[in-house]
């Protein structure tokens, strides 16, 4: 199966099905202006007005005037309470997962599943190069599913319901929970909240149609001496219910379409993340042998349908299904299926609790899971990408496992020791400052001391001095994983907590004079994906739609990254430069790249339009690949260029 094709194809499909919305919008305006041309028609004034009746006096009544009018006034009902629903929505994961009644899974959790699916979340964000997002848990729902929300990684959540955490084991958990992360990377989160928004829009035709007939029978059982036009009300607000109808008909079934072929998209993702079939197909499986299924009895769960895992409602006709049928995302999954369910009995909390080795934490999986993905990479970027899809065969954890100890060196695990001492805010906060504090010697080392000192930090300070030895231990390419796992507990600081660790941070970065590319990289990581938590955030701004206007800044950001290799600097830079079909740049020296010119000419870089930033970390991920091997340094620009740029990483380039 080629994994790679179907997922251009999914992408290809998404966006004709996208433009099917504007032309459903255009239906609604067209209907709501001949429901008002009827009801002008209708009364007596307006038939001797017209001179006519039939077809000939129902044409008379058009006024292309007042069709521009009455197309504003719904373009802007639509638009505004699109907008309403979008601000609602867009605030982050988090209100979308309380609001499906989801409660958060705290690392203190003391139940084995939330246990289990905590460290399931926490191996594939190592394995995706991205910051642990937080996980939730639906409590009350029996049916196994699950769902990603958020704008953008940096406020995405992760939520399981209580029947997919008990019902399937690791392997299947870890499939389900690659789907969701593939919906973050993807960039599916951000189009599913615009779905919602405007499916919302469209929707509330039909709640003011339902309004004034409420009102207009309301004025009939007060008044007996009524106009005709509040007679006429009743029937105004069922022709706009029943244009909402047909409005939320067409939009509910573009959400359908566009819902089903981004289901198709993270399925093929999900097995790309885990270099096995298996996890995701065979819960799917279980979810059709299971009598619940997928079903979401949440309230809310019909609005959001899109955005989970599985169906979340039974549908009386498949062409409003939001997902693919279960025997087709399975066939397309396993090809040598035998067509049956696995039926498992239902496990209750308690009954069968989870050995010791099930809940530990999977750091040494992550590993592995980002060691294959980085060979995927180093395949993609030497031009063998439909080859290694194609001939790629999915391993147990035995088998992969044993590559381990073949091909990866242990080193490539995090220490448990300093793992474990960041899941708490306090050991996250000193990491950070220790992560810093660790590539110095002497008087720098002495002058980060020192800051520490004068912020009163006692306990950081000794935590810091705790760990300095352990962490100079560390490989360079640990380090931004590590942190990765401190996000969860970074973001349960409070803000008045985080505004002074980010100060402490800062002072301490600078307590030399300088700053290195290190320290640019860690701060700009956790600016960009702790901020949003805490402080009202602004946006970069789309400015500049084509490749020649950032030919400066790139000049700088690719520069810099290509004197980080140990190969060919200008090899590396030409290649970058022809990817994005730059001609005449050339390499500038060593001397010229400092990092307050990396850093502007990143910052611009982000204010690029959507469609030219994956281009630019393309380029980059190839340059950092063509010595065949990409360094620690080179891993963490990218990583935190893609950040600063609110991109995601291009699939080619992974954390090995």
């Amino acid at each position: 199966m080629d994994f790679f094709t179907q997922q251009d194809r999914a992408r290809r499909n998404t966006r004709y099905l996208v433009v099917l919305f504007g032309l459903a919008l255009a239906l609604i305006v067209i209907l709501v202006n001949a429901l008002v041309t009827a009801f002008l028609w209708v009364g007596r004034d307006y038939n001797i007005y017209a001179g006519g009746s039939g077809w000939e006096g129902y044409l008379a009544l058009f006024s292309w005037e007042r069709f521009g009018v009455i197309g504003l006034a719904v373009l802007s009902t639509v638009g505004f309470v699109s907008l309403v629903r979008w601000l609602q929505l867009a605030s982050g994961g988090k209100a979308v997962a309380e609001s499906l009644g989801g409660r958060r899974v705290l690392r203190q959790s003391a139940d084995p599943y939330e246990k289990r699916c905590l460290n399931i979340v926490e191996e594939l964000s190592l394995a995706a190069n991205m910051p642990v997002p937080a996980l939730y848990v639906l409590p009350d729902e029996r049916g196994i599913n699950a769902f990603a929300a958020g704008v953008n990684p940096a406020d995405a959540v992760v939520a399981v319901t209580r029947g997919a955490a008990l019902q399937l084991n690791r392997n299947e958990l870890q499939g389900v929970v690659a789907h969701e992360f593939s919906h973050i990377l993807n960039g599916d989160m951000r189009l599913g909240i615009r779905l919602a928004s405007l499916l919302k829009g469209i929707t509330f035709i039909g709640d003011v149609g339902h309004f004034l007939l409420r009102m207009g029978a309301y004025g009939v059982g007060r008044s007996n001496r009524r106009s005709e036009s509040s007679a006429a009300l009743p029937i105004v607000g069922l022709g706009l219910m029943v244009i909402g109808w047909l409005g939320s008909l067409a939009a509910g079934f573009i959400k359908a379409a566009i819902s089903r072929q981004k289901e198709y998209l993270a399925d093929a993702s999900a097995v790309q993340f885990t270099r096995d079939n298996s996890g995701i197909a065979d819960a799917l499986k279980v979810i059709g042998g299971f009598v619940p299924g997928s079903l979401v009895h949440s309230a809310r769960a019909p609005e959001m349908s899109h955005i989970f895992f599985g169906e979340v409602r039974h549908r009386l006709w498949e062409g409003f299904a939001t997902h693919p049928p279960l025997e087709q995302r399975i066939r397309r999954l396993d090809k040598d299926w035998d067509g049956q369910y696995l039926q498992r009995a239902e496990v209750r909390y308690g009954t069968e609790p989870l050995s010791e080795n099930d809940v530990q934490t999977g750091v040494g999986r992550a590993a592995l899971v980002a060691a294959a993905m980085a060979s995927a990479g180093l395949a993609d970027s030497e031009g063998t990408r439909d080859q290694a899809s194609s001939d790629a065969t999915f391993s147990t954890d035995e088998d992969v496992a044993d590559s381990r100890i073949r091909d990866e060196s242990d080193a490539d695990a995090l220490p448990q020791t300093l793992h474990d001492s960041v899941l708490e805010p306090l050991g996250a906060t000193a990491m950070a400052l220790t992560l810093v504090t660790a590539q110095r010697e002497s008087q720098p080392l002495e002058a980060a001391l020192a800051v520490l000192r004068s912020k009163g930090a006692r306990g950081q300070l000794e935590l810091v001095t705790d760990l300095l030895p352990q962490v100079r231990g560390l490989h360079p390419g640990q380090r931004f994983p590590l942190m990765a796992t401190a996000m969860p507990a970074l973001k349960s600081l409070s803000t008045p907590q985080y505004r002074e660790f980010k100060t402490t941070l800062l002072s301490v970065i600078q307590s030399d004079g300088r700053i290195d590319l290190f320290e640019w990289c860690l701060f700009q990581l956790l600016r960009h994906y702790l901020d949003p938590e805490f402080l009202r955030v602004e946006n970069s701004r789309p400015r500049y739609r084509h490749i020649a206007k950032v030919r400066a800044p790139l000049r700088q950001v690719l520069s810099v990254l290509a004197h980080q290799g140990e190969g060919d600097s200008a090899r590396a830079f030409a290649l970058a430069c022809e990817e994005l079909g730059l001609s005449g740049l050339t390499l500038a020296p060593l001397e010229e790249c400092s990092v307050a010119e990396f850093s502007r000419g990143v910052h611009t870089l982000a204010d690029c339009y959507p469609l030219l930033k994956p281009r630019i970390l393309k380029a980059m991920a190839l340059a950092a690949a063509d010595d065949g091997e990409v360094c620690p340094v080179e891993r963490e620009l990218v990583i935190a260029v893609a950040a600063v740029m609110d991109c995601p990483l291009p699939p080619e380039f992974a954390l090995g």
